[in-house]
């Protein structure tokens, strides 16, 4: 399970800090015309889209580093909750918007992060 939860964990951290990147360094006209599945970003100013992916990136980074370097492991865990509350929010303005299909990917990236939290609290977690 732990090696399951490792890989979870990377791949959730890698996508969201992509995504966080690109939020950050492309304008909010760009990034918007990127994907249909980005035109939420019209809901928002440049300064929240940047606001935005920084705390995507601040929660890609919290799900990986803190156990990686074995300071404040528990941290990780703290991160995919709030990694969580951050796809809820993200599924009630897809919801707002009438955008089923990619409100359905927040909320499966929302139980992806559930099932991070539950095992690294609950199931596996890491020993100090």
């Amino acid at each position: 399970m732990n090696i399951a939860l490792w890989i979870l964990a990377a791949v959730l951290a890698a996508a969201f800090a992509t995504g966080a990147a690109t939020q950050i360094l492309l304008p909010l006209e760009r990034y918007r015309s990127l994907h249909p599945s980005q035109h939420w970003a019209e809901d928002f100013g440049p300064g929240h889209l940047k606001a935005i992916g920084t705390l995507k990136l601040s929660g890609a980074i919290g799900l990986v580093l803190p156990p990686l370097v074995g300071i404040a492991p528990v941290l990780s865990p703290l991160a995919a909750v709030g990694l969580m509350l951050f796809m809820a929010g993200a599924a009630t303005t897809r919801f707002r918007r009438s955008e089923w299909s990619n409100m359905a990917v927040d909320v499966m990236f929302l139980a992806a992060f559930a099932v991070l939290a539950w095992g690294r609290l609950m199931h596996t977690p890491f020993v100090a």
